[in-house]
């Protein structure tokens, strides 16, 4: 959590082959410039390798918002609205053909990427740069919280965590406010879009999506376990030795109507995502079973709650009874004795763990399911302690998960989406390209659109065979 976008790429164009501006002759150019920095950036992130993307990624943010200015102007203008109180005359000339390559669209034939889907009309050039930008606001906070996750280093400190926490909370909220507007946008069209990458269904999902990883990020800031259970797995952890870890007191009931928020959150995501899968256009597995684990992990979280709940009221059988019921959602069987020696049960999840171990220290598809191993690993923690508990102290009855599911509340709201605000230039900037362009509309950026000459450093889907045979015959962009 959150989930790993790979950023789409898109091909050279020029605005001036397809529109013509008598009023301000410079922009066409201006815009041109700005994309063609963009698709260099777009190009050069894909080739980095995936422990040197993160940093990367302000550059491309940086880049787009850069550009997306001189793109709303443009729009603005083809639709006769003023720009800062001022009337630019666009007009098309001819029929724009770009390119771009989608990232979330399903692809029947694996270990390929997908093939280039062709657009003729600005709006969807509009779409899938906006799409960008909220993938890549989505990745700044995957890269925000990535050091509270390393096992291998010194374990974060409550005050790092914190600031890590709210930097991707901020990131995530901004992304959902990208999707927001982008899926308002979308409701409007009358053409089928060309993949469901930009459909008005997968961007309101999506908005969904960021807005229960944001909720439950709220909730993260003040959990205590996930950090024992990680403090309790870092080799390089020392303070078992002098200092138990602490557990403070928390709101255990309003952190479960938090979870139960996001959960509700990732169902609606989930809903318009199979929406998006009808008909031709089908996203890939891997964002589908994500938003799906996503909301189980959620529903899982707030179990926990009411168990720990129950559990500070002595409570302790309605307890393990909820904690049950969280193993249930997450669709994990009740750790049995664990005493009785190894099992294939046992040995499959030690090799899960290492797996996922191994993804968080390479920086490769970490936490695409959802949260739901770390989860279970606390939920686990607990029943293995409280059940000892339970069964030299307390001997209290076990109620049904079932029976316990039933009571829960509603969801409670701490996130709300703020509307996005198209970015404008300024009117200076505006007056400047009233004057005639100082060159040719021809920039072509870093080499030709196809780019078959380099080879792609590309992480494989999640859940496919990696593909070690040479990439360097793939279409770049």
């Amino acid at each position: 959590m959150p989930y790993p976008f790979r950023l789409p790429t898109t091909s050279y164009f020029a605005f001036s082959s397809s529109f013509g501006c008598e009023s301000h002759p410079s922009l066409p150019l201006n815009a041109s410039t700005h994309r063609g920095v963009v698709r260099d950036t777009l190009k050069k992130h894909k080739r980095l390798p995936p422990t040197s993307q993160p940093p990367n990624l302000p550059t491309v943010v940086a880049s787009i918002n850069n550009y997306l200015p001189y793109l709303f102007t443009l729009d603005a203008a083809l639709r006769q609205q003023p720009v800062q109180k001022e009337i630019i005359n666009a007009i098309p000339t001819a029929t724009p053909a770009i390119q771009w390559r989608p990232t979330l669209s399903d692809n029947a034939v694996t270990r390929k990427e997908l093939a280039r889907v062709k657009i003729q009309s600005l709006e969807y050039e509009l779409y899938f740069t906006l799409s960008t930008l909220a993938y890549a606001y989505t990745n700044l906070a995957r890269a925000a919280l990535y050091p509270l996750y390393v096992t291998s280093g010194a374990p974060v400190g409550s005050e790092a965590r914190t600031t890590a926490i709210q930097n991707a909370t901020k990131h995530l909220l901004d992304a959902a406010s990208v999707h927001e507007f982008t899926a308002q946008r979308a409701q409007g069209m009358v053409t089928n879009p060309p993949c469901a990458d930009i459909s008005a269904s997968t961007t309101k999902g999506l908005a969904s999506l960021a807005l229960a990883e944001a909720t439950l990020l709220a909730v993260l800031k003040d959990d205590p376990w996930p950090a024992v259970v990680a403090q309790d797995r870092n080799k390089n952890d020392r303070e078992w030795m002098y200092k138990a870890p602490e557990i403070p007191k928390v709101r255990t009931l309003l952190f479960a109507r938090l979870c139960l928020a996001a959960s509700d959150h990732a169902a609606t995501a989930s809903a318009l995502c199979k929406d998006s899968s009808k008909g031709a256009l089908k996203l890939n597995d891997p964002l589908v079973r994500y938003i799906n684990d996503l909301q189980k992990t959620a529903r899982a979280k707030a179990c926990r709650f009411f168990g720990i709940d129950a559990e500070t009221s002595g409570k302790i059988g309605d307890a393990l009874g909820w904690v049950e019921a969280g193993l249930q959602e997450l669709g994990i069987e009740p750790p049995k004795d664990p005493k009785k020696g190894l099992s294939l049960t046992k040995m499959k999840k030690a090799w899960t763990d290492k797996r996922e171990d191994e993804k968080v220290e390479k920086a490769t598809g970490w936490g695409s399911d959802g949260g739901r191993l770390e989860e279970s690993r606390v939920l686990e923690m607990l029943h293995q302690k409280w059940t000892k508990v339970n069964d030299t102290m307390m001997t209290q009855s076990i109620p049904a998960p079932g029976t316990l599911l039933g009571t829960m509340p509603s969801g409670r709201e701490i996130h709300s989406i703020k509307p996005y605000v198209a970015p404008e230039l300024g009117k200076q900037t505006i007056e400047a390209m009233r004057a005639p362009p100082d060159r040719s509309d021809d920039y072509n950026g870093d080499g030709s659109s196809s780019d078959d000459e380099y080879t792609i450093a590309v992480e494989p889907a999640m859940g496919s065979v990696p593909d070690h045979r040479s990439s360097s015959t793939r279409s770049y962009f």
